[in-house]
């Protein structure tokens, strides 16, 4: 039986919570140091609560732990739950600095223990259409496009570690992430990479433009930030042209506009629409539930855990490194 310890219960590990009730899969333990929000966490299923990662990792009753802490706090608690013998989902990104990536890849091939990484938007149904639909062929090849996020500035953050680069890697680290990952899914490894970034006054990075080349004619552009006002909407999506149709995501609605013929709206697998008094910028379970499902059905055995390995985020993880450092200098190495 597949039981879950949540280690970390800001707004993620509430998220997580509230897809593994809806997937009737147990939490039975919980951890965070602030008991307001431990509590709320395990109201939801009746959790234990333990005040750290490592003490639920030592002592809980549980399968698999779903981290949910810092970046910086990402490694320590993914390798001591493998060496525990348990199975991990780990956030994004996966961690920041070399030596935390290969201790986890070292560790996972030492424990065969199983890991999968929240790269959520693998998962978001709009671009697992996009990419099943560029897979297919049915459209030609990609061309060109523009992926981009963009949202106020994040204040929610404990203790403000986003904004700290040695905790988060900061906007490109923590947020570009998401994108830069999709387009290696998409496309893989780009041939070149260029950056330009806008910084603030204390010179960290909070608005990131890259492009992207692959071979002599396909191109992509990837924006991101996170410094708009508080009345700005987070805004997601993309544009992508292919040699028979270009795809649109706006403002959540998919739009395909084939070289002949009308436009129309994909049929698309309908969001889990549970309960969620979590808040965000989503308003459903979304791709949170999808990703979850997929890590649960994995533990049970019904497909191995490929599409979102530790091997795939650190491999994003150091193309976004790479793009900071086309843009003026690595944050961290």
């Amino acid at each position: 039986m597949i039981k879950i310890g949540i280690i970390g219960c800001g707004f993620m590990g509430d998220m997580h919570a509230a897809c593994y009730k809806a997937l009737g899969v147990p939490v039975t333990a919980v951890a965070d140091p602030r008991a307001d929000f431990a509590k709320k966490v395990a109201d939801k299923s009746g959790a234990r609560i333990y005040e750290s990662g490592e003490a639920l990792i030592e002592q809980a009753d549980v399968t698999a732990v779903d981290i949910c802490l810092p970046t910086d706090r990402h490694a320590s608690h993914a390798v001591a739950a493998m060496r525990k013998g348990l199975d991990v989902f780990v956030e994004k990104p996966i961690c920041i600095r070399e030596e935390e990536m290969e201790l986890i890849l070292k560790t996972e091939r030492e424990t065969g223990r199983k890991l999968q990484v929240g790269q959520v938007i693998r998962f978001w149904t709009e671009y697992v259409w996009l990419k099943e639909a560029a897979d297919s062929g049915r459209f030609g090849r990609v061309l060109c496009g523009e992926f981009r996020r963009l949202s106020a500035l994040p204040t929610w953050a404990s203790e403000g570690w986003l904004h700290r680069p040695e905790r988060s890697g900061g906007l490109a680290v923590d947020m570009h992430v998401h994108d830069v990952d999709f387009v290696r899914y998409l496309l893989g490894e780009p041939d070149t990479v260029t950056a330009r970034a806008y910084r603030d006054s204390s010179g960290l990075i909070q608005q990131i433009y890259e492009l992207y080349g692959y071979g002599n004619d396909v191109s992509i552009c990837i924006e991101a930030g996170w410094d708009y006002p508080p009345s700005f909407p987070f805004d997601a999506g993309f544009r992508v042209k292919l040699e028979k149709a270009a795809v649109v995501l706006n403002a959540g609605v998919l739009t395909v506009y084939p070289q002949q013929g009308e436009a129309y709206h994909p049929e698309l697998p309908a969001e889990y629409q549970g309960d969620n008094d979590v808040g965000g910028n989503i308003s459903s379970l979304g791709g949170y539930y999808n990703e979850l499902k997929y890590f649960v059905e994995g533990l049970r055995g019904e497909h191995p855990l490929e599409i979102a390995t530790a091997q795939e985020a650190i491999r994003s993880v150091r193309l976004v490194k790479k793009g900071i450092e086309a843009a003026g200098g690595l944050i961290l190495k």
